[in-house]
C-alpha cells in the first residue's frame, strides 16, 4: 500500500480541492462562476437566483467530495469505504476519459462553444493528471484494497 498511498492523497487532494471550488461558486456567486470556467449564462442565471446553477453545483461538488472521500479511504486515512475497489476504477475512467478525450477526439473543441478554449484545455489537462493520479494509485493499492477486512 506504500508505493499507492502518495497518488492516492494526491487523488483525493486535489479532489477535495475541486469539489470545495465548486461549493465556492455557490457562496462565491456569479464571479466564482465565472472566474472557475463556467459559461457566462450559468452565472448569470446564478446572478438572477435561478436554482438550477446551485443544484447542479452542489451535485457535482457532492460528487467530486465522494471521490476525494474514496481516494482518502484506499490510502487508509480513512475507514473502509463499501465498493472502494469499484469506485476508484469507475473514478479512473471518467477522469481519464474526459481528460484524453479533448486532446483525443477532434470534434470536442466544439461540442461546448460556450466554454473558453483556454477552460477547456486547462479542466481537461487538470482531470486527466487527476485520473492518472487515481489510475495509478488504484493499480498499486490493488492487491490490499482485494482483501477482506
Amino acid at each position: 500500500m506504500n508505493s499507492a498511498r502518495p497518488w492516492l492523497i494526491a487523488a483525493g487532494g486535489m479532489s477535495l480541492i475541486a469539489g470545495l471550488a465548486h461549493l465556492a461558486c455557490i457562496v462565491g456567486g456569479p464571479s466564482w462562476y465565472l472566474f472557475l470556467g463556467a459559461p457566462r449564462t450559468f452565472a448569470d442565471a446564478a446572478g438572477r437566483g435561478n436554482f438550477q446553477p446551485v443544484l447542479i453545483t452542489a451535485g457535482l461538488a457532492a460528487i467530486i467530495l465522494a471521490w476525494a472521500a474514496f481516494a482518502f479511504s484506499a490510502a487508509g486515512m480513512l475507514r473502509r469505504l463499501p465498493l472502494t475497489r469499484t469506485a476508484l476504477v469507475a473514478i479512473s475512467f471518467v477522469l481519464v476519459g474526459r481528460g484524453a478525450s479533448y486532446f483525443l477526439v477532434p470534434f470536442w473543441a466544439g461540442w461546448r462553444p460556450d466554454l473558453s478554449q483556454t477552460f477547456m484545455v486547462w479542466s481537461s489537462l487538470i482531470t486527466l493528471i487527476m485520473g492518472t493520479c487515481f489510475a495509478i494509485g488504484t493499480w498499486r493499492a490493488w492487491p490490499q484494497l482485494s482483501q477482506r477486512t
